[in-house]
């Protein structure tokens, strides 16, 4: 009865195995614990024609940063110093999307040029302007970007266009973000695809190496496309066929090698 019964429990392993359906995925197989790995810290998004920027300035006296937090409306101060604002109201939360040109139009201040500079630099712009004008002496700007948007694609749990709050996102973050690489994704071999100067640039990325973080494309910019390649072009056919056929040959093993047991 010993035969019988090790056919049944080889049988009932090549089920078990014939429906597991992924494996697990390793990520940075080639770094050591404990050890310290450079990165490049000088990843801020620079600003270009057609983004969407969230400026707010604050200061000791908020109702002196009130003018350059308002748009398309007037602003009047009584006699006890209050300040209030007549007209659409429309805030700073609407964003102030950058022109053809590269500018955008501040409240008081006017036209800006912020083209080409990261979001601190712009701050700093502004910031400058405002005590220039002797408007505010201790002003703090804040710039954030509020269109950073980005694709994820191929072997993944889920497709789509996913945002960012805030200005920085990085690769293994995006891939998170998209449910992981599905088990027919090829970790070796992840494009990130981005628009350089009117031109599409492709670079590849082995997830399961560190020297995904020396790429200049491993934190993602703006409608930066990320496309995970799969193994095989038909994933359903190939390698839901391939499982289908596995578990119909262990069901009629196993059913073969009970038949075989009782009947002994």
């Amino acid at each position: 009865m010993l035969r019988p019964t090790l056919y049944i429990i080889l049988a009932a392993l090549m089920l078990l195995s014939s429906c597991k359906q992924s494996k697990d995925i390793v990520y940075l197989a080639d770094m050591e614990p404990t050890q310290a790995y450079t990165f490049k810290a000088d990843n801020e998004t620079i600003v270009k024609a057609n983004d969407l920027l969230s400026i707010t300035v604050s200061c000791r006296k908020p109702e002196l940063a009130v003018p350059f937090n308002v748009r398309n409306s007037a602003v009047s101060i009584n006699a006890e110093g209050d300040v209030s604002t007549t007209g659409s109201g429309v805030t700073p939360e609407t964003g102030y999307r950058v022109d053809k040109r590269g500018d955008i139009t501040f409240p008081v201040l006017g036209k800006i040029h912020v083209a080409g500079f990261r979001l601190t630099q712009i701050a700093d712009i502004i910031r400058e302007k405002i005590i220039d004008g002797d408007y505010i002496k201790d002003p703090q700007v804040s710039v954030d970007l509020l269109n950073f948007k980005y694709t994820v694609m191929g072997a993944v749990a889920k497709n789509g266009t996913f945002s960012v709050d805030g200005d920085r996102v990085t690769l293994l973050e995006a891939i998170a973000n998209a449910g992981d690489v599905l088990p027919n994704g090829k970790t070796t071999n992840v494009k990130v695809i981005r628009e350089v100067d009117g031109k599409r640039m492709v670079l590849e990325h082995d997830l399961t190496s560190r020297e995904m973080f020396d790429s200049p494309f491993y934190y993602l910019k703006p409608n930066d496309i990320v496309y995970v390649e799969p193994k095989y072009k038909s994933k359903e056919r190939e390698n839901r066929g391939w499982q289908i056929s596995s578990f119909i040959v262990s069901i009629a093993s196993l059913g073969v090698s009970a038949i075989w047991a009782f009947r002994r």
